[in-house]
């Protein structure tokens, strides 16, 4: 059984951990909701110069975090999953021009702005899986056809995604704690 703790968000189960024996789907969910929750705790209660915090050379910011990450729910989970167009804001942008637009212009969006924006993404993303989790499983082949004309599955989406959020929760570890002196793996309960 996977223990959830109650959240505000609509939908949103919050995982204090994946579940020990669970199944793959569940597994597979409770890593990404777990990386999840950790990064709206490490980047939560800031205001803009907490978001707009950098730690040495790098240019990396907690609010840049957020809108990277709101771009690759919408790129992996909508898009790629479901063959769907960009979203808004995604859907304006000129890529080619400015390929680091959303880390470039988080520090013009306000923290609350960052965080809804974010929130918005993940539900959609959420929405998204349950309802091809409810056609073939994590095994079925997704929308997106790669370069060398190969579509992964939702498992290869879902794995990837838990792969880009563990990499960029480590990252918020040192900006927050560079920011506040807050540390810790998991949110309190």
């Amino acid at each position: 059984m996977t223990e959830t703790t109650e959240t505000t968000e609509p939908d949103a189960p919050v995982l204090t951990e994946p579940p020990v024996a669970g199944t793959e789907v569940d597994t597979l969910l409770g890593a990404l909701e777990r990386q999840r929750r950790t990064l709206v705790w490490k980047c939560s209660g800031l205001d803009a110069a907490g978001m707009r915090a950098t730690v040495g050379r790098s240019s990396m910011t907690l609010g840049g975090l957020l809108k990277h990450l709101a771009l690759v729910e919408d790129d992996m989970l909508s898009q790629k999953l479901l063959g769907r167009p960009p979203a808004e804001p995604w859907s304006a942008v000129d890529w080619d021009a400015s390929h680091d637009w959303e880390w470039r212009t988080a520090a013009d969006d306000t923290p609350e702005e960052l965080l809804a924006l974010w929130r918005d993404a993940v539900a959609r993303s959420r929405a998204n899986v349950r309802q091809a989790l409810a056609g073939d499983g994590p095994g079925q082949l997704v929308a997106y056809v790669g370069k060398r004309g190969a579509r992964p599955s939702l498992r290869r989406l879902l794995v990837d995604l838990v792969e880009e959020y563990a990499r960029h929760v480590g990252h918020a570890d040192l900006l927050r704690e560079a920011v506040d002196g807050l540390v810790g793996e998991d949110p309190p309960q």
